[in-house]
């Protein structure tokens, strides 16, 4: 009898062995309460407990993703990339919004920053505009700026448009589009924008830092002023946005 019950008594402690290092994984991961609980409703819960932390986890990375710092060196750069980067707002399709991180800009460069002169035309007949579609928005040439730029002395032509400044808020609104030899380069093949209001005196300050691209260079179902020839700066303008990569 005495060797029967060191036989059993041995085995119960091996199985006991056995039961614990199987559970020990467990325990670390959930706590010590569940070893009480069967080894089949373990292995099922703890697979339940995975899923949770996998979904908790992706929901705190995806939260991490939102809470990224905006990318840029200045305000605007900023302020045009957290713009780009919101469903509501953005130009982007879908899916290069998906995997937006921040659009290429020039580095900042203050020699893009001119004070111009400017002369107003006010004997401008209006026309119809030429854009990428079919539509022809109402525009009249509204002045000149004359500015220098790395020695160099240029003239752009700068319009308002007729529909949009009976808007709230358009209604000292600039629109100055140019073209320059970096287009089809680092910069978009269209041409770039710049946004402008009407001066009280008869200088007006013309950063180039600012120039974004039309939206056309991101999504082809709008529609965008195709830059006057007019306005073609016969230099490098190596500021404001660049190209943009689509995937």
């Amino acid at each position: 009898m005495k060797i029967i019950a060191i036989k059993l008594f041995g085995r119960y402690h091996k199985g006991r062995a056995l039961r614990y290092k199987s559970s020990h994984f467990l325990r670390q991961a959930v706590g010590y309460p569940l070893q009480s609980l069967t080894r089949a409703y373990q292995l099922a819960l703890s697979k339940g407990l995975l899923l949770v932390l996998l979904a908790l986890f992706s929901v705190f990375t995806s939260c991490a993703q939102d809470k990224r710092p905006v990318k840029g060196e200045t305000e605007f750069q900023k302020e045009m990339n957290a713009s780009y980067k919101d469903a509501s707002k953005s130009p982007l399709k879908d899916t290069d919004r998906k995997n937006f991180e921040g659009l290429d800009f020039f580095s900042f460069d203050s020699t893009y920053v001119v004070l111009a002169d400017f002369k107003r035309t006010p004997n401008e007949k209006a026309f119809k505009m030429k854009t990428t579609t079919s539509n022809q928005p109402i525009y009249v040439k509204y002045g000149e700026l004359a500015f220098s730029l790395k020695g160099e002395t240029f003239v752009l032509n700068i319009y308002q448009n007729q529909g949009l400044n009976e808007k709230e808020g358009y209604e000292d609104y600039l629109f100055l589009p140019f073209l320059d030899e970096t287009n089809g380069l680092e910069s978009y093949g269209g041409g770039r924008y710049l946004d402008a209001r009407i001066p009280e005196g008869d200088t007006m300050e013309i950063d180039f830092n600012k120039a974004y691209n039309p939206y056309c260079a991101y999504n082809d179902k709008y529609s965008c002023p195709i830059v006057p020839r007019e306005n073609y700066l016969k230099t490098r303008v190596e500021a404001g946005v660049k190209a943009f990569d689509k995937h």
